[in-house]
């Protein structure tokens, strides 16, 4: 369990409990799932003393589930939103980063095993900020060392030497804000790894020279996307229940309070806005696999077309040839240029001369040859 007390002018970690809120700021309380199941009743007694109540059973509940998806909901003390975050495999995260992890098949099979999603639970009070990750959650870590940065007056290292306007969060529910914001960043940095290994794909969807034989990576490949589709869509009925439960809050009576309600608002719609793009991106990948599947038949069908038509135009042209070879092979004594020493070169170049003839006429005809 980490300890944070968060200020707007500070921010420091602690290395116990307190027995009381203190008196500015609030207090930020992250944990894993299993050191959450482990101090479950230390924390229940710690809200119930700085808040005036615990978690229900119900929320807690869910706070513990790894499966449950995301979703959100509200109680008169405090609120609990279950967020589905993105993590990479074991040592499949390099795929992530950069222009790696592209350029083959196998390597868009390791990109679609990395994606995995597993919930980061949030419980934000007043002044209170309980928040449950898994046990390999980087998120709890980057805030950490992003805030004791900021408090102790350091350069954003995103700024490059610009100077920036970087402030702590002023209440729970502005950090429970970023740090989803955070999230769905990771799941934007997800959309050029499935367009690069969607392209990885479909270049060899579409290969003359090779058969296409990954039809079950292509086929896990579309369940991905319906899954990140799914999960998406949960994301944002979480942030719109959100948002919704943040209109009927008490309105606050001075103006410092108002521009903080505002800003909540703000970054509330800045973190539905993320996961609409993220979720249209998916729908466009899923779109462009159905395209891409239909061409590939539509190809093949093509392909078909051409080899019937050229093996239809070869018929053609040696049928004259076969009946010409038929007339002179049939058991008559006396027909013409049998008895010609000269007969059998005749007959020749009168074949040569048809088969020609047709060629041509078919080449000219656009029947034998690239279709432009």
């Amino acid at each position: 369990m980490r300890i944070f007390h968060v200020r707007p002018d500070g921010f420091e970690e602690r290395s116990a409990l307190p027995a009381a809120l203190p008196e500015s700021g609030y207090l930020w309380l992250g944990l894993t799932r299993s050191e959450f199941e482990a101090d479950i009743a230390r924390v229940q007694s710690c809200l119930q003393a700085w808040t005036g109540g615990p978690l229900v059973d119900l929320h807690v509940s869910d706070l513990l589930n790894p499966q449950l998806p995301s979703h959100f909901e509200d109680t008169p003390w405090y609120d609990v939103l279950v967020f589905r975050r993105l993590a990479a495999g074991a040592g499949t995260s390099e795929l992530f980063l950069g222009e790696t992890g592209g350029g083959d098949l196998q390597s868009a099979r390791r990109a679609l095993e990395a994606i995995d999603t597993r919930p980061v639970g949030f419980a934000v009070f007043d002044r209170v900020l309980l928040t449950v990750h898994p046990a390999d959650c980087l998120v709890l870590e980057h805030f950490a060392q992003r805030y004791t940065q900021i408090a102790q007056g350091q350069a954003d290292p995103r700024a490059e030497g610009r100077p920036v306007a970087v402030r702590l969060p002023s209440s729970p529910a502005d950090q429970m804000l970023r740090m989803v914001n955070h999230i769905v960043d990771g799941y934007l940095e997800l959309r050029r790894l499935l367009t690069r290994q969607f392209g990885v794909l479909q270049q060899a969807l579409f290969n003359p020279r090779a058969r296409f034989r990954s039809w079950p990576l292509l086929l896990d490949a579309r369940n991905t996307l319906h899954l990140l589709e799914d999960i998406c869509e949960d994301q944002r009925n979480a942030i719109q229940e959100w948002i919704d439960a943040l209109q009927e809050w008490p309105p606050e009576t001075t103006p410092q309070a108002r521009r903080e309600r505002e800003l909540l608002r703000l970054r509330s719609r800045d973190v539905l806005e993320h996961i609409e793009r993220v979720l249209s991106h998916v729908r466009r990948l899923e779109s462009s696999a159905e395209t891409a599947v239909q061409m590939h038949f539509s190809a093949q069908s093509n392909r078909t077309n051409d080899i019937m038509r050229t093996l239809t135009v070869l018929t053609a042209i040696f049928l004259p040839l076969n009946l010409i070879t038929g007339i002179f092979g049939m058991n008559f004594d006396r027909m013409p240029l049998i008895h010609q020493a000269t007969g059998v070169w005749i007959a020749l170049g009168l074949m040569a001369a048809i088969g020609l003839g047709l060629g041509l006429f078919f080449w000219r005809k656009r029947y034998l040859g690239t279709r432009l």
